[in-house]
Parts: C-alpha cells; structure tokens; sequence
C-alpha cells in the first residue's frame, strides 16, 4: 500500500499537507502516516524535573496527533498510522522511510511567509539528493479549493 508521510506540528501549513496527503490517498488507494516529532529534551539535573518536561511534551504532542487524525478520519474516511517519536526530526523521518518499504512519500508544508520550515529547508536541501523517496512540499498559502484541485 502506498503511504503518505505526513509531519504534523501546530503550523497552518502541516494541516494543509495534510490534507493534500488525505486526498491523494484516498485517489491512489493508500493510507497516510502522521507523525508528530517531539524535540529533544535538554538535560536538566533533577531527574523528576526532566521526567516531568518530558511527559508535557509527549501529552502535547499526543493530543495534537488526535485532533489531528480525527480531522483526517471525518474528512475522508482514512484511519492513519500515528507516530509520536522524540530525538532529531530528520533521523527520525529517515529511520521511518528506512523500516517502512511502503511510504512512497514524505509530505511537508512549507510556510507562508518567512522561511519555509526546518525540515522543508533540511530535505530540500541537505538530504534532497539521498532521500529513497520523493518529497512533496505543499506550499502554506494554498486554501481547500487549491488543495482540491491539485491533489
């Protein structure tokens, strides 16, 4: 099955990625991924303080990935893959293309105004030539109707 990754954060822009990533989906009969990254912790020297920080992050990052999916799911009937994962964003997303033969590929939404968004900046640079897959990037200033008709 084919799988679209998608990176969601609380920017506009992931949520029109995934949106595009919902509709091509649902045409090309595939599934959609949705990942949501979890910074890495700086260490803190109480170790009840790091587990503390650590748990907000991660129940942040989970209730945003379930606003998220129930979006997707009311929209086009699609039940994603959720993945909350924690550490360095584009290692993650390499680790996942690595140990998932059937992601045909990674979806991210660049942002409307100022710089696109560290990982749009990251895969359509640095990694843009050794990604195993092909990157979509979904410009943020796209509305529904464009979204519609270009998926």
């Amino acid at each position: 099955m084919r799988i679209y990754l998608v990176v969601v954060d609380e920017s506009p822009e992931s949520q029109i990625a995934l949106r595009f990533a919902a509709r091509r989906a649902v045409k090309t009969g595939g599934g959609v991924e949705i990942l949501t990254l979890i910074p890495p912790s700086e260490f803190v020297a109480f170790a009840g303080v790091q587990a503390t920080i650590e748990e907000e992050a991660r129940m942040h990052a989970e209730a945003l990935i379930a606003g998220a999916a129930g979006a997707l799911l009311e929209e086009s009937g699609l039940h994603p893959s959720i993945t909350v994962r924690q550490g360095d964003g584009p290692k993650i997303i390499r680790d996942m293309i690595d140990a998932n033969s059937d992601i045909a590929a990674l979806v991210l939404g660049a942002a409307a105004i100022g710089a696109p968004g560290p990982l749009v900046s990251h895969f359509a640079g640095t990694d843009a030539g050794i990604l195993k897959i092909p990157l979509m990037i979904i410009p943020g200033s796209l509305d529904r109707d464009a979204i519609d008709r270009l998926s």
